[in-house]
């Protein structure tokens, strides 16, 4: 009889399990994942797809760096009284010739109509609007990564990038048999008292429900699928982990629970992604999202940076504007810092940028929240300037950073 009973427990609990997933699945639209067509030589893969371990969800960024740089030309090369300060000459000319100025070409892939793979580290991006930029994935692991689909018949194809010819970004469909796994969701709190919440890309790799912790507790090595846990607390060495269950482990000896951690990042709305190392980082609780993210189809299309600058000495300039001599577009990043903590601002969030001294910068942003910012190239006297391209004139006009007083966005 005991048998029976065990039998019965056995086949309720498969079935409250299979039940719950069904709902969750149901609940859930899968439109916040990559989905698209990844053409081969002679297939074609179309499902959602994943890059190796890490990027699944359409507000995860792409990294690469751009191999023109078609506005430097445009910058006069002489230098200007003003633009010495302690000793060091920071004239645009000066800073690329010692080679601070790197552009990055960074955007979510919400934003990516196609990838066009040239090599193995040089590829073609078309955005939504048409716009085209030669990009050079050379150190950066978005290039050359082994793509993940999840193909409707075949299940998971993993498509080495050296095969791949090109990558098609499309909506993901209302609904869908199967999902890679759901998208990490919670509160992180900063050692400051900060909070940012929103979806959860865990040391810098893991994001999803299906991906796993790993560490060592008392001698045993643990990897605990992150669906499963409700918290995690910083202590000591480790990490304090709380699963959903209410049990706890006490978690070393893994960059997932310790100090070489890679920094826990939070899709911030009003604001971008906002990463918090390890230094600032003091707890997170998952929850359960509302959905899976923003849709492809809230991605609008592309459009030019627009605004006026006003210079300490001189007139007003309104136009369109090219930022540290490379970023024209909404979608673009402004990075910053603030101890340690890690701003990647969209620059379509931002009202206005005012130079504080040759090392931050106030960022206003569109839902009135003021950042000080810092660190960085974007927002210290290593900026290269800007270019406004004003209505009536043939040529844009170069204002260098250490003269602008505050760039206002339209």
């Amino acid at each position: 009889m005991s048998s029976i009973y065990r039998w019965i427990v056995v086949i309720v609990g498969i079935a409250i399990a299979v039940l719950a997933f069904a709902v969750e699945t149901k609940a859930q639209s899968p439109e916040g994942f990559i989905y698209g067509k990844v053409h081969t030589n002679g297939t074609t893969y179309t499902g959602l797809l994943r890059w190796g371990t890490e990027e699944a969800l359409w507000t995860d960024l792409f990294n690469a760096s751009k191999t023109k740089d078609q506005y430097k030309k445009l910058v006069p090369q002489q230098k200007d009284e003003g633009d010495t300060w302690f000793n060091i000459d920071w004239s645009f000319g000066s800073i690329w010739e010692d080679k601070i100025i790197a552009h990055q070409f960074t955007v979510q892939f919400g934003n990516l109509s196609e990838i066009i793979i040239m090599n193995n580290d040089d590829v073609k991006v078309k955005l939504k609007n048409g716009k085209e930029f030669e990009i050079d994935g050379e150190g950066y692991n978005d290039v050359g990564a082994k793509i993940q689909v999840l193909d409707p018949e075949l299940g998971i194809v993993s498509v080495s990038w050296s095969k791949i010819s090109r990558i098609e970004f499309m909506p993901a469909p209302a609904r869908l048999e199967s999902i890679f796994g759901t998208p990490l969701y919670g509160t992180v709190e900063g050692t400051r008292r900060e909070k940012f919440t929103g979806f959860i890309v865990w040391d810098n790799d893991e994001r999803l429900s299906t991906d796993r912790l790993d560490g060592d507790a008392d001698d045993d090595d643990v990897a605990i699928k992150f669906g499963e846990i409700s918290t995690i607390e910083k202590q000591g060495r480790g990490s304090r982990v709380t699963l959903r269950s209410g049990r706890t482990f006490y978690l070393t000896g893994s960059n997932d629970v310790n100090d070489e951690n890679r920094g826990i990042l939070v899709v911030t709305p009003g604001i971008g992604i906002v990463k918090v190392n390890w230094e600032a980082f003091r707890n997170i609780t998952f929850a359960t999202p509302d959905n899976t993210g923003m849709s492809y189809a809230q991605f609008t299309p592309p459009a030019l940076l627009q605004g006026t600058v006003s210079q300490l000495d001189g007139d007003d300039l309104t136009g369109r504007i090219i930022f540290d001599i490379d970023e024209m577009l909404d979608i673009e990043i402004l990075e910053g810092k603030d101890n340690d903590i890690e701003y990647s601002v969209l620059f379509k969030n931002i009202k206005k940028i005012t130079p504080k001294n040759s090392d931050y910068s106030s960022i206003t942003l569109r839902n009135g929240e003021t950042l000080l910012l810092g660190d960085t190239q974007d927002v210290s006297a290593r900026n290269g300037g800007v270019l406004v391209f004003v209505k009536g004139k043939k040529e844009p006009q170069y204002v260098s950073w250490r003269k602008i007083n505050e760039i206002t966005f339209h």
